[in-house]
């Protein structure tokens, strides 16, 4: 029969970011343009699979000059590299309501494996008769593996931006409607 098919709601997730800034401070951010679905059954997560694909001159930390600057090629470099995907190779049940979700993700033309832990926050019926579901997941990754190696040092040391990236992930999804059979 096959793993339940989910379109992700993008109106109702979100793909945020946080970068620590001069060693004290973390700059969060998210990308507003994106896509992606999945394929998921609780009893059995060894055979589901999870697609996104962003658009990574989406990137908004509610500064647009920092904007810019992070869509150059010192950081995404979106002229060359446009987009960012995830496609994941395993997911593995984790304790009660918890999986890890193992993925190749492709950012700055340069594709590693990552890890997202990831909590299912249920089901529940909308108002409109279809099926939701709710998934958080979160991971941080270095950004110099993807050849992210711009910084700055600053006049009393240290360098202006730290290198691990906190990635956290909010995901409403609704169930596909299955076809009618002939």
């Amino acid at each position: 029969m096959g793993q339940p098919k989910w379109d992700i709601d993008t109106a109702h997730s979100s793909v945020g970011f946080s970068v620590r800034h001069l060693l004290v401070s973390k700059v969060r951010g998210a990308f507003t343009k994106w896509s992606g679905s999945l394929s998921f059954d609780e009893s059995a997560p060894h055979e589901s699979r999870v697609e996104v694909t962003i658009d990574a001159a989406s990137v908004d930390t509610h500064e647009p000059k920092r904007d810019e600057h992070l869509r150059s090629g010192d950081f995404l470099d979106v002229a060359r590299f446009p987009a960012l995907t995830f496609k994941s190779t395993r997911v593995e049940a984790a304790g009660k309501g918890r999986f890890r979700v193992t993925g190749d993700l492709t950012l700055h033309g340069v594709t590693r494996e990552v890890v997202l832990d990831v909590e299912d926050a249920g089901r529940v019926k909308d108002p409109w008769g279809g099926e939701r579901a709710g998934f958080s997941a979160t991971a941080a990754i270095d950004r110099k593996e993807f050849g992210i190696v711009f910084n700055q040092v600053l006049d009393a040391g240290g360098l202006a931006l730290g290198d691990r990236i906190d990635v956290a992930i909010e995901i409403e999804a609704v169930k596909a409607a299955q076809a009618k059979a002939a």
